[in-house]
């Protein structure tokens, strides 16, 4: 049975530990405030870039330009977006099982599929399955740069161009609220019609200045670059949101924990100073007799 000095322990430990929580929690607050505002005002350019791209490689020839080639569908790349850091509840192991689940999939169609991951935790999980990783990039949770998402999309357009993938589809976590996260899989190249508002975007004859080459050669890469952008930025707010519910919920549990702690060692004080009293007045009968 567990003494009172123990129970003061234990009762200190689950004390030091809430207290870690709730910074932690804090900290995960003010991360998410900022990342959330890069989030809105990237979402409607991202949109919008993507379906207009969308709508005018529809009406061009894809010769254009080696991003707007649909070959046949025989190698696949997936780009996994995950984070650093843990403790953030279900917020990787959700998106690793998606992944894997997907992979699966297409294995079982006859593709052939190969990996690039983003953060520490996705490159763990297939690590210790042996599974080879054609791209990894890791440190980019809360230190997110425009630098380092041209390296990862000049990586994805030079695998597609050299045909060394026929199409890339991007998975990552989508910001729906703080309790609430959309595990989003899309294809990132070749472009596909976008809906908005439930119409695919008219195709109209357009004129070029300078030219249909030149335009295409500069915004398609751009947008590659503004897809992955907002991919790893949703993922960034949905992180610190998993995190601070996460932490939410230990620090409660915490709580939780210290009141059921103290009531066991109220009891067993009390249990003592009854025990005390009963030997006090044994020995007092004692005496009288």
């Amino acid at each position: 049975m567990a003494t009172l000095r123990d129970i003061q322990r234990r009762i200190k430990a689950v004390h030091n530990t809430s207290k870690i929580t709730k910074a932690m929690k804090m900290v995960s607050a003010a991360k998410f405030r900022k990342a959330q505002q890069r989030m809105f005002e990237l979402r409607p350019y991202s949109e919008r870039m993507n379906a207009v791209l969308s709508s005018l490689a529809s009406g061009v020839e894809s010769e254009i330009h080696p991003l707007l080639a649909v070959r046949q569908r025989r190698k696949i790349g997936i780009l996994l977006v995950t984070s650093d850091r843990g403790l953030c509840g279900a917020f990787n192991t959700n998106i690793i099982r998606a992944c894997s689940n997907h992979m699966a999939e297409l294995e079982n169609e006859g593709f052939s599929v190969s990996v690039s991951t983003v953060g520490k935790k996705a490159r763990d999980f297939y690590k210790r399955r042996n599974v080879n990783l054609r791209n990894i990039w890791t440190g980019i949770s809360g230190k997110l740069s425009y630098p380092k998402v041209t390296e990862i999309a000049e990586n994805m357009i030079e695998s597609y161009i050299s045909e060394e993938v026929d199409e890339i589809i991007l998975i990552y976590n989508e910001f729906k609220s703080v309790v609430a996260q959309k595990i989003v899989i899309t294809r990132l190249v070749p472009l596909s019609p976008i809906e908005s508002a439930g119409d695919v975007l008219p195709v109209f004859n357009f004129i070029y200045e300078p030219s249909r080459e030149a335009i295409f050669g500069r915004l398609l890469p751009k947008n590659i670059e503004i897809q992955i952008y907002r991919a790893l930025i949703e993922s960034q707010a949905s992180e610190e949101a998993a995190r601070m519910s996460a932490m939410e919920n230990a620090t409660q549990a915490a709580n939780d924990m210290i009141q059921s702690l103290t009531l066991q060692y109220n009891k067993a004080r009390q249990a003592s100073i009854t025990k005390e009293l009963m030997d006090i007045v044994g020995g007092v009968e004692a005496l009288k007799g």
